[in-house]
């Protein structure tokens, strides 16, 4: 799992605890049982329907979250839960760190790599600035909702 995959699911599996949990739907109702007081050999009993595939054969369901995510009251309510001293709206340093994940170096590195960004050196202001924008393009083009002064 790369670094940005690490930062998305910190921020879309946060979602539900700064939004209102919807309502269940009709069909997460559990169905009503069945009585049956016939015996074996009545001719109108059918033979329990099969088992569908078991959930490892299943197609996987996509991590992209179905509705959009307010990143930025997520990242807000994260940094409010921590005393609110971070400056994630400009550092990936601060971005990273937020979210309780390897801001070192090396691990920008792999999230430029990732991401494709190849301003500057390596730690230099300019790249940090670029990884921020970049990572904040990828959360909002993956189902977040991203202020447009976070993205460009």
């Amino acid at each position: 799992m790369g670094l940005f995959s690490k930062i998305s699911d910190r921020i879309f599996g946060r979602k539900n605890a700064t939004s209102a949990s919807p309502a269940p739907t009709p069909a997460a109702r559990k169905p009503e049982a069945v009585i049956f007081t016939g015996s074996a050999d009545d001719p109108k009993v059918s033979p329990p329907a099969r088992n569908p595939a078991p959930a490892s054969a299943q197609t996987p369901t996509p991590t992209v979250p179905t509705e959009q995510v307010d990143v930025e009251a997520v990242l807000a309510g994260i940094a409010a839960e921590k005393d609110g001293a971070s400056d994630w709206r400009h550092s990936i340093v601060d971005l990273l760190k937020l979210l309780d994940l390897d801001s070192d170096l090396a691990a920008r590195k792999e999230l430029a790599a990732e991401l494709d960004v190849a301003a500057g050196p390596h730690g230099s202001a300019e790249q940090n600035v670029a990884l921020h924008k970049a990572v904040m393009r990828r959360l909002a083009e993956n189902g977040g909702k991203v202020p447009d002064d976070l993205k460009d």
